[in-house]
């Protein structure tokens, strides 16, 4: 790995050791074996090296994550049981990510104070509807886009509901099962 390399793993190392706001340059130089300078001449400041690690750690969850659920499939599953297996799945990687889901929240507060995470939010979201859609609903991109719209967007209501939910109440948050129980109720 390069320079610009070593400096994105470390970063990512200390979002998930110490989270975003806590992360000194000093810290990130450390964890990556690169130069203070090193963050200035390739990411120009400690927050955009930190929000590209953010967004790429994320961008690799979701990667992992899809290709979790796509191995987890039964033949003889229902709709609703594929998607109660799916959503225990992303549960269970709130626990092994929680800085990165608290670092979010944390940039969530902030972003009308800093135009360029929420552009990279924006971009985040429409990436994550497209593949919740593709995920939940099997929806291929470009498919049918007005549907991959709407299934993508209360999916990600969803699922950001109930990570809030979880970041703070983690014993009380619903399994897959307990979701799909309340999704009938309120359809009824």
């Amino acid at each position: 790995m390069g320079n610009r390399e070593d400096l994105l793993a470390g970063a990512k190392r200390c979002l998930i050791e110490k989270g975003y706001s806590r992360t000194t340059a000093r810290d990130i130089a450390n964890a990556s074996g690169v130069s203070l300078a090193g963050i200035g001449y390739h990411f120009k400041s400690k927050e955009a090296l930190m929000n590209e690690a953010l967004f790429e750690a994320m961008r690799e969850w979701g990667d992992e994550l899809a290709a979790t659920l796509a191995g987890d499939v039964e033949p003889d599953m229902t709709p609703l049981e594929r998607f109660a297996a799916a959503w225990d799945r992303v549960a269970e990687s709130f626990a092994r990510l929680r800085p990165l889901w608290v670092t979010q929240f944390e940039l969530l507060g902030q972003i009308d104070h800093v135009p360029d995470v929420r552009e990279q939010l924006v971009r985040g979201i429409e990436e994550g509807r497209l593949g919740l859609a593709a995920l939940f609903e099997g929806i291929e991109p470009g498919e049918d886009p007005e549907r991959e719209r709407l299934a993508g967007t209360l999916y990600q209501a969803l699922l950001t509901g109930f990570l809030s939910q979880w970041l703070l109440d983690p014993d009380s948050a619903l399994s897959g099962r307990e979701v799909v129980e309340a999704l009938r109720m309120v359809a009824s």
